[in-house]
């Protein structure tokens, strides 16, 4: 169930207790920059937690993508930091070059390995990227890297494809969201690491988790451990929320406000396609 079942007022300001986004993948194509701006303009928050693969190294190292929007989401997010908001950066695998200044602040952004959330009804959770459960990220690097180029080639073909389907008035489908969802394999790899990392947050004695990197949101218990994954910012526009009372949720920003604005935002993302 969705805390904001109505359209978001575009002039109002919606307060929750926590935010979590991660998988913004800044410095790529495929980040919904114009969104993540209008989503972080709507939703405030006392802590937001940036959950790792806000900037996507291996993709810059690959080919610089550094428009204008993506300089204004950091500087929207470091405002916030400025105003008051606690703002609490853990480094995920396409930003790993942050680990090496984890305990140290940045214009007011705390940088940790990961860390517990206690909500407000007394809840700890376990705040961590996930990277460390994916076992081809741990032991087959270059298979992960030639992976992360092919899912970059679907995503460019998914913004060609969603083009074409705004000038229809046709709504945003994602290619690579739904072979996730019904491909065996992927199925199967989504699942364990859910358990996997689950189990680690029992083992820290952590009444849940809350992780992102493989871009599937969705709140479940797993053998008694609350499981929450924010979801990304390439395909699905989601972030996990925790209301006043402590109360966990998923809003899709696709759906809750005008988020993907189909014709505006998938244009702007096959221009900036055309000009790499």
């Amino acid at each position: 169930m969705n805390a904001f079942t109505e359209p978001l007022d575009l002039e109002a300001t919606h307060r929750v207790r926590t935010v979590w986004i991660s998988d913004l993948h800044l410095g790529t194509p495929g980040c919904q920059a114009g969104a993540l701006l209008e989503f972080l303009r709507r939703v405030d928050c006392d802590t937001l937690y940036l959950v790792g693969d806000i900037i996507d190294g291996w993709q810059l190292r690959r080919s610089w993508y550094w428009p204008q929007s993506h300089n204004d989401v950091v500087q929207k997010i470091l405002r916030k930091a400025r105003k008051g908001t606690r703002v609490v950066f853990v480094p995920g695998n396409h930003d790993e070059f942050a680990r090496r200044y984890v305990g140290h602040s940045f214009g007011g952004v705390e940088v940790v390995e990961d860390c517990v959330h206690v909500t407000a009804d007394g809840r700890r959770l376990w705040v961590t990227h996930g990277d460390l459960f994916d076992g081809v990220v741990q032991c087959a690097r270059w298979l992960a890297h030639l992976g992360d180029a092919a899912y970059e080639f679907t995503l460019r073909a998914n913004r060609w494809f969603n083009v074409a389907r705004a000038r229809m008035g046709l709504p945003y489908w994602s290619l690579s969201r739904y072979l996730k969802l019904k491909v065996k394999r992927a199925v199967s790899y989504v699942g364990d690491f859910e358990a996997a990392v689950a189990r680690e947050a029992r083992r820290r004695g952590a009444h849940g988790v809350v992780c992102g990197h493989i871009h599937h949101a969705e709140i479940r218990t797993i053998d008694g451990v609350l499981y929450c994954n924010d979801g990304d910012w390439v395909e699905s526009l989601t972030a996990l929320v925790e209301l006043a009372d402590g109360r966990l949720e998923i809003l899709d920003f696709a759906e809750a406000g005008s988020g993907r604005t189909a014709a505006a935002d998938q244009s702007a993302s096959s221009m900036a396609f055309r000009l790499l």
